[in-house]
Formats: structure tokens, C-alpha cells, sequence
């Protein structure tokens, strides 16, 4: 039984584990499930043989988002065995593993039941006598003591705080140098994935946009240019992801696309430093975290709300704070981001994160630029706050029909 560190599902973790850096196109069925493979691995190095039993979504739409290749990549050469259970879905998370380690003889001599719950994170269910676990050192240590953006928003307004420094204070100076890592792998996922034209492989034969929609770009007006660059550079990380390209969650691999997007154009075309970004990136994190702890970012668990939706949050935000918004603001605009993506289903086609998750993520980033100038234009004050709709959100997710949460079975998937 693999079971690192205790982390009670309501204590809100470090905002490093919102932005992880690997491989898409999914970070709940590509990322997760490689990590769980990596653990199980390293704790049976006498296994000769191991059997994965995938339950749920992670059967139902694994081989599309490459879940047996991720797999495979860390129990091979020793020999595996996948097993696909769609019709089996776990009470505690749909996103179920099921590890298994044999011997010669072909007895099992470890065995362990792990979760995919979005974003990468893996868990193991409480109610099995397991605990919620790390799969890094950053993860599953109580950072900060307030879970909700209300408590938050107290605590920093009392102190003369911005969120930022708020997310400095309990995370360390050490914040930065992991930011800074993370808005570079952002930086080159959108000019790798402008110079991509090819098709994307899966079957779909879906062809690459990000370039030409790049160079269209150029031929407009100023006032339509910005929002035609920031349209493709959404469209080359997400490409890049849907290729399996290395990417940064933010905070999953199939909204990847959003929060690059934005920080990419406040870059490029606003001349925002690199520091205000690294800022915007803190403050995005926490909002990002707070949906985490107290809902979902797990297109399998909420739908697409908890992923797209979650990303438009955390690239409003950021916006809003690189042009001045004051805390009520900038939380004004990750409610109304939150508010308008309520009901997102996840429902990709053939299991694929290609149609319609790639257009989700430019479509999202523009809106993400809507909702923060509404609320630069307001005084902030509004009826619904923000903890509120991220907890309408996680009952709108628990009230969708499985169907519509990343098994591919309903809505456009059934086209």
C-alpha cells in the first residue's frame, strides 16, 4: 500500500500542485495515471508482472487521451495488463485505478485502489481507511490556513494585502523561482505551437489553426488584431497539449490553452514585465486553488465547468490585476467567469481532447477578457459572490448525468 502524506480533502494545498508541468493531453487521464504507474513501480521492484484495472471515465475515455500509453511508458518492459471496466464507476471518483503486482507464480503481492481526481492529483478514498497522497514534494502540506476566497478576502483587506502577497506569505520567496519556470514552459508551448502546422494525430485528421490564425491575425485592425493573436495563441498551447506535448496545467492539461493566452498578449501587446506576470500567476493559483479545495477542477467528476471554466477564473483574475483591480474587482470578475461557464459539459468527441476542448480554451481566454474589463468598470460590489457559484458549480457537476462528464457517451460525443 502506497501512502505518503495525509491530506484532509478541506485543507487547501500549495498553488504549485494548480500548475504542473508535464506531458497532455489530459492531466486526470494522461498525467495522473502515469504518476500512479511511476509509485506503484518503484514500490514493487521485484513485480514480474503487473495488471491496471481503469474504471469509469479513465475506461471509457482512456485510449483517446493516451491513458495505457502512459501507462505503459512506466510498468514496461515488465509485463502488463490493462483492463478496461467503463461499465464500473467508483462512488469515491469515477477516475479509478486499480494496481496490481504479481509474482512467477502469478500470485498477487501488492495490490492498491488510487484515483485521478483532475489537475494530476491523485487521491486514495478516506472511506477505505487510505488518505489523500502526494506525488511531489510541494504537495499535501498545509499551506494555507483559509480554504474559501471570503476568509481570504477579509484577512488580506484587514492587512492592507494584495492576493498575491497573501499567496507569498504562507508559500515562501521560493514561489517565485517556481513561477518563473512555470510562465517560461507557458512561453514556449505557444511558440512551439505556432510554428506546428500539421495534423493532429487521433483520428479525428483535425489540422492545426494556431499558425494561420497567427498570420490572419496580422491583416486587421488594432481592434480586432489583439483579440485574433490572443485566439491563436490559446490555439497553440492546446494544440500542442492535444499532440501530447509538454504543457503546464492551469489548472488542467485540456484548459491549458486560457491562462497562456492572456499573460501571452498582457506580454506582448500591453508590455507587462515579467514580475507583474509572475504576480498574476500567484493570484491566479489561489483562486484556482480555492475551486480545487472546495469543488472540483475535474472534467470527470463537474464537467468542463470545473476545467474551462476554472481556467477562464484564474486568466480574469490575472487581467484584472495587471490593470490595477482592487481585491472586490478582481474577485467580481472570477465570479462572473465562474457564473458563465456553469453547466459546461465535458463531451469530447471519440474521447479525444480535440473537438470541442481546443475551441473551449480561445473562446474562454476572450472571455476572460470581457468579464475583468466588466469588472474594472464596476465598483466591485455585486450580489453572487464568488464562493458562492464555485459551490453552485460543484452541485450543477454532481447533478449532470454521467453522460456528459468526459465519457464521451452524451451531448456532442454522440454526434
Amino acid at each position: 500500500m502506497i501512502t505518503e502524506i495525509i491530506w484532509e480533502h478541506i485543507q487547501m494545498d500549495t498553488i504549485k500542485d494548480i500548475y504542473k508541468i508535464g506531458y497532455g493531453p489530459s492531466s486526470s487521464h494522461t498525467m495522473g495515471p502515469h504518476k500512479a504507474a511511476e509509485m506503484f513501480r518503484k514500490h514493487n521492484p521485484q513485480a514480474v508482472a503487473f495488471r491496471v484495472t481503469l474504471y469509469g471515465s479513465l475506461a471509457a475515455t482512456g485510449e483517446g487521451h493516451f491513458t495505457d500509453k502512459a501507462l505503459l511508458f512506466e510498468l514496461e518492459p515488465i509485463k502488463t495488463e490493462i483492463v478496461w471496466r467503463p461499465d464500473i464507476v467508483p462512488t469515491f471518483h469515477t477516475n479509478g485505478m486499480y494496481f496490481e503486482a504479481m509474482d512467477d507464480g502469478g500470485h498477487i503481492i501488492d495490490e492498491w485502489t488510487v484515483y485521478s481526481v483532475g489537475g494530476g492529483t491523485l487521491a486514495e478514498n478516506p472511506a477505505d481507511g487510505y488518505n489523500r497522497i502526494a506525488t511531489e514534494d510541494t504537495e499535501g502540506k498545509d499551506i494555507y490556513p483559509l480554504n474559501t476566497l471570503t476568509e481570504i478576502q477579509q484577512y488580506i483587506e484587514a492587512r492592507g494585502l494584495s492576493f498575491w502577497e497573501y499567496a507569498e506569505e504562507h508559500e515562501g520567496k521560493d514561489l517565485w523561482d517556481y513561477l518563473e519556470k512555470v510562465w517560461t514552459q507557458m512561453q514556449k508551448s505557444i511558440e512551439e505551437g505556432l510554428s506546428n502546422d500539421h495534423v493532429i494525430p487521433g483520428g479525428l485528421h483535425l489540422h492545426s489553426k494556431a499558425k494561420q490564425y497567427f498570420i490572419r491575425a496580422s491583416s486587421y485592425k488594432p481592434s480586432l488584431q489583439s483579440r485574433a493573436l490572443v485566439t491563436s495563441y490559446a490555439l497553440a498551447v492546446s494544440e500542442q497539449n492535444a499532440r501530447g506535448g509538454m504543457v503546464v496545467t492551469a489548472p488542467t492539461c485540456g484548459s491549458c490553452g486560457v491562462m497562456p493566452a492572456v499573460l501571452y498578449h498582457m506580454k506582448r501587446n500591453h508590455d507587462f514585465s515579467d514580475s507583474d506576470i509572475l504576480k498574476a500567476l500567484a493570484t491566479a493559483g489561489l483562486f484556482g486553488n480555492v475551486i480545487k479545495t472546495n469543488a472540483s477542477i475535474s472534467g470527470a467528476e463537474v464537467g468542463c465547468q470545473g476545467e474551462i471554466g476554472s481556467a477562464c477564473v484564474m486568466a480574469a483574475v490575472a487581467v484584472n490585476q495587471l490593470f490595477g483591480g482592487s481585491p472586490q474587482q478582481i474577485e467580481c470578475a472570477a465570479e462572473m467567469a465562474m457564473e458563465h461557464n456553469l453547466g459546461l459539459t465535458c463531451d469530447p468527441i471519440c474521447g479525444l481532447v480535440q473537438i470541442p476542448c481546443i475551441e473551449r480554451n480561445p473562446i474562454a481566454a476572450l472571455r476572460a477578457l470581457d468579464v475583468s474589463l466588466y469588472a474594472l468598470l464596476s465598483d466591485g460590489k455585486h450580489i453572487i459572490s464568488f464562493d458562492k457559484v464555485i459551490d453552485t458549480m460543484k452541485r450543477t457537476g454532481k447533478d449532470l448525468p454521467s453522460l456528459y462528464k468526459e465519457t464521451a457517451q452524451g451531448g456532442l460525443a454522440a454526434l
